[in-house]
């Protein structure tokens, strides 16, 4: 089973708003998903991310990867999952 950090897409048609997830690579976008670990608003001035690391640290330990968005907004944020699971 290939796990992936994966945005989750809900919100109203031109207001999206996004929950990141860990599921099944295999699973739909919006299907059927293992935890909810974060969330994402792209339409305040200022985007909102919030991620809870400590879970995502151990998925990552785990083998559970990011997708490229997914990625992108940990970089935004500075974390790097690899030196968090370590500890």
């Amino acid at each position: 089973m290939a796990l992936k950090f994966r945005l989750q897409r809900h919100g109203c048609k031109g207001r999206p708003f996004y929950h990141v997830v860990v599921t099944d690579s295999r699973n739909a976008r919006n299907g059927r998903f293992i935890e909810r670990v974060g969330h994402y608003n792209p339409m305040t001035d200022l985007s909102i991310v919030e991620l809870k690391t400590d879970r995502m640290a151990h998925w990552y330990g785990v083998g559970c990867r990011p997708t490229d968005t997914v990625a992108n907004l940990l970089k935004i944020k500075k974390i790097d999952l690899a030196e968090i699971a370590k500890a």
